[in-house]
């Protein structure tokens, strides 16, 4: 059975994403602070974490920077707030996607699912191919293992969230193309996402942070002003 942490402090809230979600087959977990969601976030394991934005002790924000550092499970951010600043920033901050309160639980449950199954293609390695070698792509000094979900600059591996790995691996698939901001919100985030093209452009920007840094000349995704993006080679 999958397992859902509930970062609330609304205890109706939390009570009516609990309910939903186990009439629909998930067990769940609910912390109704910053402090008691990130000590179950990293001791407990987890399949997805719903996380509320404004929480007492510690906010939504920085447990999804903490959260991130050391897990790649889907996080789903939920928000009373309406600004774009925030959920462009949350989105910065590692969160793969947001659903803005007051929301249909049926549809809560729908983009928690959805999650899970496009983590589930990103992470799974095809058991017949366990004894084969990883599928990699490698330009230069940057190398991605599509079958293990892992990117490696000099060697060394490179954290990516679900959303940014699905990101660059698609444009690592497809070089030299120019695909428009608007474009890849649906091939990645998909028509029923909240997500906008400012969410595009945090992604990249992000992924060039942790392939090309301030020191290195890969400078792999180029903008094509007015057009979109490319992976060049």
């Amino acid at each position: 059975m999958r397992k859902i942490l509930i970062i609330e402090d609304d205890r109706l809230i939390a009570e009516l994403e609990r309910d939903y979600l186990e009439i629909n087959g998930f067990e769940t977990e609910i912390a109704e602070n910053g402090d008691k969601g990130l000590e179950l976030a990293l001791n407990k394991e987890f399949d997805l974490i719903l996380l509320d934005l404004m929480l007492p002790i510690k906010d939504g924000f920085q447990l999804c920077r903490e959260i991130r550092n050391s897990k790649e499970i889907p996080i789903l951010m939920v928000t009373a707030k309406k600004e774009s600043i925030d959920k462009i920033r949350g989105l910065g901050l590692g969160a793969d996607d947001y659903i803005v309160k007051p929301f249909d639980p049926s549809e809560l449950v729908a983009r928690v699912n959805a999650h899970l199954s496009r983590y589930d293609r990103l992470t799974s390695i095809d058991k017949k191919n366990e004894s084969s070698e990883l599928g990699t792509i490698t330009f230069g000094r940057l190398k991605i293992l599509t079958k293990a979900w892992r990117v490696y600059v000099d060697e060394k591996e490179v954290k990516f969230t679900n959303k940014e790995f699905e990101l660059l691996l698609f444009l690592a698939t497809n070089p030299n193309i120019v695909f428009s901001k608007t474009a890849l919100l649906d091939r990645i985030w998909g028509f029923d996402s909240y997500a906008d093209v400012a969410t595009v452009t945090v992604h990249i920007n992000r992924i060039r942070e942790k392939i090309e840094g301030e020191n290195n000349n890969i400078k792999l995704i180029e903008t094509v002003w007015g057009a979109g993006y490319r992976f060049k080679i």
